[in-house]
């Protein structure tokens, strides 16, 4: 599909990989894979607030046409649902999967058979959905996948609240960044995603770093995408999001060809409807204002979804 090799292979054949795996592996001790940082022995069988423990739990894995068009070619993104979550939004789509538990617990073994299967039918990448708190099982799965025959790009489909330092040891491993930039506001971000008030700072050390290790996403002359940064920006109704503000501070700190899927789909899930703000979907003229925001700021690189 490209001559560019995943830079998870040549970690792998240094040895490199099966280090990294390991280190994130002992992070789980005293839990502090994501920015709560909450201390739970996980490899003691205790569930952190994410509700993970060491065993693998994983919902669900198939080819997944609904992602970024960049991302799924003709055969799909290689997408591996995997359970729980560390933000625990309230208006969360997934709901059942990150916070109600569904799933099935799986070894690190069945989950680099998942990788090297959706290879085998075609997809165009490893797409790992909410991969924070299962950071160190992805590597492990990662490094026995790439021994047996894995050559795909790996997405990190995140939530964007990421800790600066296990960033640092996905470097060289994650081919393309695919973070959401929910809020701009702390106060908003503790309100609707669990008390996570750091949630814009860090997710803005998050971009940068990310934006480092992988730079700008520009699909190949196919069209498909096979590294980069690909910011995600759901608009909320009621600008609860920020999305002004979460614009402008792409548009200082960031190439003005990063690129932002402004995404249009929000509608009032979960306990959505427990909070007037966010009880309904966005408006045509809501959205509309946001992609005006984006042009404004001087951004190139707009994924427009809906209207707009």
């Amino acid at each position: 599909m490209t001559d560019v090799e995943p830079g998870y292979l040549k970690l792998h054949r240094g040895g490199e990989l099966k280090k990294r795996g390991e280190k994130l592996w002992g992070t789980m001790e005293s839990c502090r894979l994501c920015p709560r940082q909450c201390g739970a022995k996980r490899l003691d069988g205790t569930r952190g607030f994410c509700r993970g423990s060491a065993e693998l739990e994983i919902s669900a894995h198939h080819p997944h046409f609904g992602e970024e068009k960049s991302l799924v070619g003709d055969g799909g993104s290689g997408t591996i649902f995997l359970t729980n979550c560390s933000l625990k939004c309230v208006f969360c789509i997934n709901w059942e999967v990150s916070q109600g538990g569904q799933g099935t617990k799986r070894t690190i073994d069945e989950l680099a058979q998942m990788m090297l299967e959706l290879q085998a039918i075609g997809c165009l990448n490893i797409n790992v959905v909410t991969p924070t708190h299962y950071s160190p099982h992805i590597v492990r799965a990662l490094d026995i996948a790439a021994g047996r025959g894995l050559t795909l790009p790996l997405v990190y489909n995140t939530c964007g609240w990421e800790r600066l330092e296990i960033l640092q040891l996905l470097d060289g491993i994650v081919d393309i960044y695919l973070p959401d930039f929910k809020y701009a506001d702390g106060r908003l971000a503790a309100k609707y995603s669990s008390s996570a008030e750091t949630y814009p700072q860090l997710t803005q050390r998050a971009l940068l770093e990310m934006n480092r290790q992988v730079g700008v996403a520009k699909p190949a002359a196919n069209g498909k995408m096979f590294s980069g940064l690909m910011i995600r920006h759901l608009v909320m109704p009621n600008r609860v999001g920020g999305s002004k503000q979460i614009i402008e501070w792409i548009a200082q700190h960031l190439p003005r060809d990063t690129y932002l899927n402004l995404m249009s789909q929000y509608r009032p899930m979960y306990k959505a409807f427990d909070y007037p703000k966010i009880a309904r979907p966005i408006t045509r003229q809501e959205y509309q204002e946001v992609v005006n925001w984006a042009r404004q700021a001087g951004l190139t690189n707009l994924d427009l979804q809906g209207y707009g």
